[in-house]
This record gives C-alpha cells, structure tokens and sequence, in this order.
C-alpha cells in the first residue's frame, strides 16, 4: 500500500485525473442500480421532458425513460462490454503472436498472412457485414469486434516478441531444452508486458469508441438496453432544438476516452525508464 500510495503522489496531474475519471467511472458501474432511482427501460414521463422538470435531471428520452439512468446503465453495459471485448481481443491477438514469433517458420507466415487479409479489409465494414449476417446478440458481439481488434494485438506482440526471442537467456532457455509454453510465460512475456499493457488502454478505447459507434448505426448494443452510442442517436432530434441533452452520452464516452489515455501515457513513461528532470 505504501508503493502504491509513493507511486501515485509521484504520478502528475493528468495521469491523477485520468485514475480518477477511472475510479468513478468503475463504482458508476458496479453501483448503477443503487444510485437510479428507476429501471433500465422503465418509461418514467411523457418524452422529451426537458432537464430539471418534473424531478428529471437530464430529462427524458424519446420514450419517456430517464435520461439520467439511461446514463449510468449505458456505463454499464457500455464499459463491460468493452473491457470483456478487449480482454478476449488481447488473449487471442497476444497467444497468437507470440506464438508465432517463438515457433516460426510456417507458422508465422501463415498468421502473418492471415492477419495481413483481415487488416487489409476496413474493420468498421467488415463488422457491419458480419453482424448484418449473424445478428447483433451480446455474444457475437463480443466475438466478431474481438477476432477483429486481434489483429493489431497480433501485430504489436508480434513485433515487440522479435526483439526478445532473439536474446541469449531466450536461447539459453531453448538449449536447457524448455518447452514453447515455458518459453512464452516465463522469458518473452515478462519483457513484452509494458507496452502489451499500454495497448491494452489503447485498444480498450477503440472497442468501447467501436461499440458505441456499431450502437449509433443501429448495429450495436440493441435496445432496451442502455447505451451511450444509441442514446445519442435516440435522442438527436433534441440538437435541432438547441437541447444539449444528447450531447451527454457523448461528452461521457470522450471523458472516459481521455481519462484512459491520460493513465497510459503515463504509464509509458513510467516503464520507458526516462527520468523526469528536476
């Protein structure tokens, strides 16, 4: 506790900010059911009760459901979709590469070209052709953005892995007569966590970015389940009006966005090993 508590006074304002937005954005989702005072979809009002009428702090939606527990529900979902997404795009990308930098040969070239097709291929349509087809279920979701988000996992694994597997205690490992999975767990990955970590805040970005444009286009997220990419498109009409109640959602995502990368950059530098001039 003291390292963390030494570590985290050293740390400067905006990675400080950055854990901040994190931390309030996590308790938002874990307590979202305790801080609403109304259900996931329950229809409240009448729609479009405009903010601070009627008790409505943000207002209603274009059903009458409280903009303000859509809100925090969307965090939610939004959030946890996200970062299980990201977790399942790292375990493939990141087993993938590293597998293909330790064995080599045909391996790595036929993952290599694998993933070479697949990036080569825009990611945004490439999802909107394959859940067009599949359906847009919790599961398929999670599936299709994670095997395409992969492939840059791979390619960073791939690439930081090359520079290890080269070096002698990697070598030493092999003539001790290691097997791939040691070598993998015990040499490579240790050196290669750094920057895997910093991609994992990155990437985390992109799919929960990702997810919540999929849900503006109808693609997403499906309803009535809150989400901050269809509360936006829900509630778009309201901008006409010069209402900035849809904004919201939007302002929400970038927060986190930004909170997100303050923290990673931070982090970069931490283990980069620069020291900070006095």
């Amino acid at each position: 506790m003291a390292r963390i508590w030494k570590l985290l006074k050293s740390a400067p304002p905006t990675a400080l900010f950055g854990l901040i937005v994190i931390v309030a954005y996590i308790l938002i989702a874990i307590f979202g059911p305790i801080l609403t005072p109304y259900g996931e979809s329950e229809i409240v009002g009448t729609q479009f009760i405009p903010r601070g009428e009627q008790g409505f702090i943000l207002g209603t939606d274009n059903l009458g459901r409280d903009m303000l527990t859509r809100l925090i529900y969307g965090a939610r979902n939004t959030i946890g979709i996200a970062f299980v997404t990201t977790c399942l795009a790292f375990l493939i990308g990141g087993v993938l590469g590293l597998m293909a930098t330790t064995l080599g040969g045909w391996v790595d070239q036929l993952l290599g070209r694998l993933v070479d097709v697949l990036m080569a291929i825009p990611i945004l349509i490439f999802a909107l052709l394959i859940l067009t087809i599949t359906g847009t279920s919790v599961p398929v979701l999670i599936l299709v953005i994670a095997v395409l988000d992969s492939t840059r996992v791979f390619r960073l694994a791939r690439a930081v892995s090359m520079n290890i597997v080269v070096l002698d205690f990697v070598e030493a490992a092999r003539l001790r007569g290691e097997g791939t999975s040691w070598i993998i767990t015990r040499e490579i990955l240790p050196n290669a966590l750094p920057p895997l970590v910093a991609e994992f805040g990155l990437r985390f970005c992109f799919v929960f970015l990702f997810i919540s444009a999929l849900s503006f286009l109808g693609l997403g997220i499906q309803p009535p389940t809150a989400d901050w990419g269809s509360m936006v498109r829900d509630n778009a009409t309201l901008i006409t009006y010069g209402e900035i109640t849809p904004l919201m959602p939007a302002a929400a995502i970038a927060l986190l966005t930004v909170g997100v990368n303050f923290v990673v950059d931070w982090f970069l530098h931490k283990t980069s090993g620069i020291r900070d001039d006095k």
